[in-house]
């Protein structure tokens, strides 16, 4: 983060409260959220019981503050001003306070200009205490009171500063918006306009990347740990995390606190946090569940940055440990500290300068180029002794445990910038934010491979598919192959591919060689990478006598023919006959290439370490071949390694906003027919007029309840026509026979009517013109709560119901997302004119999804969306149903303004 200074932004009048004081406000303006430093701070709107702590706010400003801020000396604040500022009505006067413990620390205004232009300006203005200045508070205040001010129909925001305030214009500037200036004496006149433009977005991203990298870099890089709750006994938790930071070789001070003893394992002990006499960057709590809240207050006395809990009892323990756990992340930001866990495992950071092991594990891998997330504290342990046998290097490890604080999303920022991690490996429970996490994996997997394994399968509810089996595994599986993220389905599979990514060069192509001395294990090895979609000739087969010459310069040949992109070499070591000598010359034989090669060594327990390039503290590196327990594995890794390669080699796609949508008409819709209701199902005339704002048509209909009105809706639209039912349990079967087609004259539209009055038993009926035939499609947006809003695509019918047939996508969707989710469907081949059909306009259908997601993404109020069927053909794609729930907005959605989940 390279903010300039961001003391102050003057001019803003104080005039009395203009409507109710007791106006509330929403409850999304409470946040938690980070400074540039990587420190958490709480901002919420002010209230008139903070009169006491604003007085002392303002009286530990320098001169200097204050005079950029009121534009002179203004020493004290009057009981009228006093009141005047902390009593605001949340609509016209807003105001923020950013809050670290019980004290203020910056604070932030607007106010509305009733009396100027159309009454959408206004006066911006804010300070942040001296001790405060330089952590970037003053952008994230101007975010909030700009989202506010969205909210309350503002679109321009006026700030007037002393000209001798540069700092304050550069604030300004470097938040993203385009400010217009003007001079009057030694004023100077800011103006801007504060819609959410491309540039103002980016800078938030990048302020928020930045931020949260810093505060894992407070996490894993600190210089001095306290260990809270250390203690001798073998049998506490506080001795093991003290005893391998001490064997770990940290290179910091560690500083055991423990109010019973005067040292623990001979490292002088204190009372508590507050005694140490020098700095504390981390502290590990290793206290019970009941006695961590008196550990805070200590925390934030000494400057804790960040907290690694490692105490259980919490969350995991029921209802109550639940609410225990959401009181201790609410405490630990609220004293400015990001935490990992509670009932993590630890954090470890095996770069040399750090040697840090604050986990509860005894040993580590080597150190090497692989960052590791893992959620879970239980498993941790045994996930770590698999990536020490599997010779796994590790850069870093977090386990996070509960995730009550800090997540995946975290560490995925931290690790795109770390030099020493060149792939990151996540063992994923949950998401925090889903939305989030595709929008950075994104950008990381750009240049860093992401490999991750998800685990609690089918936790989404039913209802988001017909079959309720399938239908998590299909949207993670989506959510990843957007981000570009490598999906694996076990902790093997995951090393499997760490070994080759971490060791290994990314295949150009997915012509593989295999190169063998047994036919058997060379036929295994070609079926599973053909099975995988690479291409494979037929093995080569140097038989049982193969010395390790010729077996390297097998190998070697392969590797330098324009027709091969990766080796795998699978090799059985003949009865009496040492191994080694084959793995060595196998490893000399592709030192340098730019080619991924990687091996089977059947029983041959010593060959890795043959085949290991070592740096010079002996750890492996790149260049070192990476050996398989059988070419199956070895071909699945190899097969990721090329679709990943392939993914990334594609330009960044980008979200196409299609013209003629009319977003402002919508939300205004919207926001009327919500105004009295808690969120409702549209009806059909309501969700076509939505639909229209962006673009999509739905087949002209009238709704009819007699047959001279249904006669008379026929000659308006023109035939041929459709009669068709409007009850619930009627839409889209039609086994129950709601529907008449190709209805052509006045005498068959009233048998119709009467017909279908007769069996649904409404007489509120619809006719339609007929749409033109083709195949019947479904076009749905979902709002789930693990994944924020999903766009899916399937063939209508029965039989793709039964079978879940349907793709998804998180929202936005990118152009090349769109023609993706036409494209995923195993039924798909049917719109591309499966066994000399006439293929349909695919394009259309990517059109449609693309208005969809810009109409679902404007207005995070619908909440459930349906187009079925759409019928799809060579001319066009025709929507003849449209069903829209709306409802509140969701408030776990990654819009901004940024603020920690």
């Amino acid at each position: 983060m390279t903010e300039q200074s961001d003391t102050d932004a003057g001019g803003a009048s104080e005039q009395a409260p203009k409507t109710d004081p007791a106006h509330t406000y929403p409850h999304s303006w409470v946040v938690d959220v980070l400074a540039s430093d990587g420190g958490a701070v709480a901002l919420r709107p002010i209230v008139p019981e903070d009169a006491d702590k604003l007085v002392e706010f303002h009286g530990k400003l320098s001169e200097r503050t204050r005079y950029l801020r009121y534009f002179g000396p203004y020493p004290t604040m009057s009981a009228r001003d006093v009141k005047n500022f902390t009593t605001v009505d949340h609509h016209n006067r807003v105001a923020f306070v950013m809050m670290l413990g019980d004290e203020i620390i910056a604070v932030g205004r607007y106010e509305r200009l009733l009396d100027v232009g159309d009454g959408k300006s206004a006066e911006v203005a804010f300070v942040v205490a001296d001790a405060h200045q330089g952590r970037g508070l003053g952008p994230i205040l101007l975010e909030y009171l700009a989202a506010a001010a969205a909210e309350n129909g503002l679109t321009m925001f006026v700030a007037e500063v002393l000209s001798e305030n540069r700092n304050m214009v550069t604030v300004f500037r470097e938040a993203g918006y385009q400010v217009s200036r003007s001079f009057d004496g030694g004023v100077l006149r800011l103006e801007f306009a504060i819609d959410p433009t491309e540039a103002l977005v980016s800078v938030r991203n990048s302020r928020e990347r930045a931020a949260e990298a810093r505060s894992m870099g407070n996490v894993l890089s600190p210089r001095s740990v306290a260990v809270i709750g250390a203690s001798a006994d073998p049998a506490k938790v506080g001795n093991a995390v003290l005893t391998n930071l001490l064997r770990g070789g940290f290179t910091g001070p560690v500083y055991p606190v423990n109010a019973e003893h005067r040292s623990v394992h001979g490292v002088r002990a204190y009372p508590t946090v507050r005694d140490i006499p020098d700095d504390v960057d981390l502290a590990v709590v290793a206290v019970p569940a009941e006695s961590i809240n008196s550990v805070l207050d200590d925390c934030l006395d000494k400057g804790v940055k960040a907290l690694v809990v490692v105490s259980s009892g919490f969350s995991e323990s029921g209802p109550d440990g639940r609410s225990s756990e959401r009181k201790l992340v609410h405490a630990a930001r609220a004293h400015g500290m990001r935490l990992i866990g509670p009932n993590a495992l630890g954090v470890a950071n095996n770069d040399p300068a750090i040697s840090l092991n604050a986990t509860l594990a005894p040993v580590l891998p080597v150190a090497g180029n692989v960052g590791f997330f893992c959620q879970s504290g239980a498993l941790g342990i045994a996930i770590l002794d698999e990536a020490a046998r599997s010779r796994i290097g590790l850069s870093a490890f977090v386990s996070a445990g509960n995730r009550a604080d800090v997540s995946g999303n975290d560490l995925l920022q931290y690790w795109d910038s770390d030099q020493s991690t060149e792939v990151v490996l996540l063992y994923l429970e949950s998401f925090g934010n889903p939305r989030k996490f595709s929008r950075i994996a994104r950008r990381v997997a750009r240049k860093k491979p992401i490999v991750a394994v998800k685990s609690g399968r089918h936790a989404v509810p039913p209802v988001l598919a017909a079959t309720g089996v399938e239908i998590d595994d299909s949207i993670v599986r989506a959510l990843f192959e957007q981000a570009g993220v490598i999906q694996v389905g076990s902790i093997s599979q995951l090393f499997d591919c760490a070994l080759l990514f971490g060791y290994q060069p990314l295949p150009a192509g997915p012509r593989l060689a295999v190169i063998g001395n047994s036919t058997a294990l060379g036929v295994l090895a070609a079926d599973a990478a053909r099975s995988e979609g690479l291409q494979v000739s037929d093995p080569v087969d140097l038989g049982a006598q193969a010395s390790p010459e010729l077996f390297a310069t097998a190998v070697r040949d392969a590797l330098a023919s324009f027709d091969v992109d990766a080796v795998i070499a699978v090799f059985v070591p003949p009865v009496a006959i040492p191994v080694e000598p084959f793995a060595k010359a196998l490893k000399d034989a592709v030192a340098g290439s730019d080619k991924p090669i990687l091996t089977t060594f059947l029983a041959a327990e010593g060959v890795p370490d043959v085949l290991a390039v070592r740096d010079e503290v002996g750890n492996p590196t790149r260049g070192s071949v990476p050996s398989y327990p059988g070419p199956e594995r070895a071909a699945l890794a190899l097969a990721r390694a090329w679709r990943y390669a392939e993914w990334r080699s594609k330009p960044a796609s980008k979200v196409v906003r299609p013209a003629g949508i009319d977003s402002e008409r919508a939300q205004k819709m919207v926001a009327d027919w919500l105004e009295n209701s808690s969120g409702r199902w549209l009806s059909d005339v309501e969700a076509a007029a939505l639909l229209e704002c962006y673009g999509v048509a739905v087949v002209e209909f009238r709704s009819v309840l007699s047959e001279d009105e249904a006669v008379e809706a026929a000659n308006a639209v023109g035939y041929p026509v459709a009669v068709k039912a409007t009850g619930e349990m009627w839409r889209h079967r039609p086994d129950l026979g709601g529907v008449r087609l190709d209805l052509s004259g006045p005498e068959s539209v009233r048998l119709a009517y009467r017909d279908l009055a007769a069996a649904s038993g409404e007489p509120l009926l619809h006719v339609q013109k007929m749409a033109t035939k083709g195949i019947g499609c479904v076009v749905g947006v979902q709002d789930d709560p693990s994944f924020g809003s999903l766009i899916s695509f399937g063939l209508a019918g029965v039989i793709s119901d039964l079978l879940g047939d349907r793709a998804y996508r998180v929202l936005p969707l990118t152009e090349d997302a769109a023609t993706e989710l036409i494209d995923a469907p195993k039924a798909a081949p049917l719109l591309s004119g499966y066994r000399n059909a006439v293929p349909v306009n695919k394009g259309a259908l990517v059109d449609l999804v693309q208005r969809i997601s810009a109409l679902a993404d404007d207005i995070p109020e619908v909440r459930e969306l349906a187009c079925e069927p759409v019928l799809a053909s060579a001319t066009g794609a025709e929507i003849t149903d449209s069903r829209v729930r709306i409802g509140p907005e969701p408030s776990a959605i990654d819009l901004g303004p940024r603020r920690l989940r």
